[in-house]
């Protein structure tokens, strides 16, 4: 394009659409937070006391772990498109080691939360059958511990521990986020499973995280690469 006197002049960059933007972003890690600290109360507190034989005669215990269920699924597809639009918002300064990190962490995270879910569903089916069995009962129920406890959190701390490590080379959020992620990170790497509650931990630093994206406004990155890396 040109300007009345024929010199060229600069198009100006079109706004990305809503769900591809720093809004939609923040719009969709907000969302997973929420519905994965709901269902993970739910669940933490139909479990937090009763054996097996509690559960059998409790239904209302056992629909309350399912209503903490039927939000995983949602809280799952909310956190993909989190993974897409804050991988497309870092696409400038992204390498390919953090790129492999970061998504395959969050897909495993994912993955594992899934079937921790599912295990805990044919549990709680089993539970109020007729032909339920104390043994199969208790190791479903180990299962589903280490598998969401342990295995799913911990990739959750290698995505905490990537976004923040990247993070920290732009300025679109205030850099004490993303310290603060590299402290949650670590717990959930050495402390998760040996607390019930420290698994809230991840859920909740991506509702801070979330909701500092959407009341700031990003920073202005260096054009130079090798300023990009030492911020």
């Amino acid at each position: 394009m040109t300007d009345d006197l024929g010199a060229p002049t600069e198009s100006p960059t079109p706004a990305p659409p809503f769900w591809r933007s720093r809004r939609g972003a923040a719009i969709a890690g907000i969302a997973f937070a929420i519905l994965l600290i709901t269902a993970m109360i739910l669940m933490r507190l139909a479990v937090s006391e009763g054996g097996f034989e509690a559960y059998r005669s409790d239904a209302g215990r056992r629909a309350l772990i399912m209503q903490g269920l039927g939000l995983v699924p949602f809280a799952g597809i909310a956190f993909l498109w989190f993974i897409g639009v804050v991988r497309e918002q870092l696409a400038e300064i992204e390498d390919r080691l953090f790129s492999t990190v970061f998504l395959g962490s969050g897909l495993l995270f994912l993955a594992t939360l899934f079937v921790g879910a599912v295990t805990s569903v044919s549990m709680l089916e089993m539970a109020g059958g007729p032909n339920a069995d104390a043994d199969l009962w208790a190791f479903s129920r180990t299962s589903t511990e280490t598998l969401v406890s342990v295995y799913a959190m911990r990739m959750a701390a290698v995505f905490t521990l990537s976004v923040s490590t990247v993070g920290l080379r732009t300025s679109s959020v205030p850099r004490w986020v993303f310290y603060l992620g590299h402290l949650v990170a670590l717990v959930l790497l050495v402390a998760t499973g040996e607390r019930q509650w420290t698994p809230l931990l991840f859920p909740a630093w991506v509702l801070l995280l979330s909701v500092v994206i959407l009341f700031t406004r990003p920073g202005r990155r260096g054009s130079d690469p090798g300023r990009r890396g030492t911020r």
